[in-house]
């Protein structure tokens, strides 16, 4: 086991988002954390945490970027339990427990694979260099999808989310749901396609097992999503949903499908920062955190509105906007698959699901826009939006996610470039 550090395109592009999505939340964090005190101890975890998630972009070998992803749990731990209240630190325990258990998850089929003197070292289209896996090491790669698949939310390991996004600070719950779900991704990226190969695990009932998860994931997460009444909470449950829709992608092990399955990387991340910022500047000026109370608030913060709205057109996968391509391409590659049933029943769950983001987050805007704020007239408060530190970057992420969708030929054909290797 040693430490091992390279440089190739699909670390690089996961590197750039990282470091672009924490800068522009740590711009947008500073007037929230004034707000919510503690900067000091905040920025003394928040920091280090961008450190080494990116870092872990650039790991060679499994050893590398499993060391880096448990170092990250640690560090990124007390970003939750920041408000230090009875309520932050059960929840801060809970991310803790479910992050060390998909740990021993993912460590299990580690040591198997090096017990048998495998390299595990990171190559494009896998390292082991096998057709054919084992029971045993079949079994082992599935835990080690659960481990990763942990921390990206994936049922049955999902149920930190909705837990911690309520507690933890706007901009620890941002860079949770937008960058540390996606390292459980990455994880599982190099794990298949870059440790085992796809042609190993293509066809087994790891492959089928997988997939139906990733779809009960969709769906249920929608499902909660729209019946939660709370905000953040209602953003956590579209989190556990919305990285699903990467990993359906990237369990139909289809070229078309793993582009879009990248795409929503980015996409979801922009998407998903900016309704966190907008929670958080809702809570911060107004103390609310239930959805039935920001009637009529888009005539107070209509920056901030507009921004949840127009990113919440994207989620849902409203053309032209970038969700839409990323959506796109995962039915695409669904219906290109030759997986009986699952051809047809995964692109109607992304279906179904499309429809139900389209009931949990166009309703808060319209409610917003369109109804009397009762609660404002009786408490006699004026809301108004947050200053330019917290506007600016959510207006370039609105931007970003919306136009994304019309001018990404450079983004596709990078990631079909890396699909390429991948797919030989």
């Amino acid at each position: 086991m040693s430490f091992l550090f390279s440089l190739d395109p699909l670390g690089i592009m996961f590197a750039v988002l990282f470091a672009l999505i924490f800068l522009l939340v740590g711009i947008a964090s500073i007037e929230y954390i004034r707000h919510e005190g503690g900067s000091g101890r905040f920025y003394a975890f928040y920091i280090p945490t961008a450190i080494v998630l990116i870092s872990a972009c650039f790991a060679g070998n499994f050893f590398t970027y499993y060391v880096l992803f448990e170092l990250m749990t640690f560090l990124s731990m007390p970003l939750v339990l920041h408000a230090r209240t009875h309520e932050s630190v059960m929840a801060a325990l809970k991310y803790l427990f479910y992050s060390v258990a998909g740990a021993f998850l993912t460590i299990f089929g580690f040591f198997l694979f090096l017990s048998k003197g495998y390299d595990l070292t990171f190559v494009a289209g896998g390292s082991l260099g096998i057709a054919e896996l084992s029971n045993r090491e079949l079994f082992a790669v599935f835990l080690m999808i659960l481990g990763f698949g942990t921390k990206a939310g994936m049922f049955p390991m999902h149920a930190w989310l909705p837990t911690a996004h309520p507690v933890a600070p706007a901009p620890a719950s941002a860079v949770l749901s937008g960058v540390i779900t996606k390292a459980g991704v990455l994880g599982i990226i190099r794990c298949l396609f870059y440790v085992t190969g796809i042609s190993a695990i293509r066809g087994t009932w790891v492959q089928y097992t997988w997939l139906i998860l990733t779809m009960l994931t969709v769906f249920m997460g929608s499902m909660m999503a729209y019946m939660e009444k709370g905000l953040k909470k209602r953003m956590a449950y579209s989190t556990v949903s919305q990285v699903s829709y990467i990993l359906f992608g990237l369990a139909t092990m289809q070229p078309v499908a793993f582009v879009g399955a990248i795409m929503h990387v980015i996409f979801h991340s922009l998407v998903k920062d900016t309704l966190f910022l907008s929670a958080g500047a809702i809570i911060m000026k107004t103390g609310r955190t239930q959805v039935k109370e920001l009637a009529g608030i888009g005539k107070k913060m209509p920056v901030t509105m507009w921004c949840f709205t127009l990113v919440s057109v994207t989620l849902i996968g409203i053309p032209p906007t970038s969700a839409f391509v990323s959506k796109w391409y995962l039915c695409v590659g669904a219906l290109d698959s030759a997986i009986p049933i699952i051809r047809w029943l995964g692109p109607c769950v992304l279906l179904v699901s499309a429809l139900l983001t389209a009931g949990y987050l166009l309703t808060v805007a319209i409610h917003a826009f369109f109804d009397e704020d009762a609660l404002g007239k009786k408490e006699e408060k004026d809301y108004t939006d947050p200053g330019l530190g917290m506007m600016i970057p959510m207006l370039i992420m609105t931007v970003l996610a919306v136009v994304l969708g019309i001018f990404n030929n450079g983004l596709i054909t990078y990631i079909e470039e890396i699909t390429r290797e991948l797919f030989l």
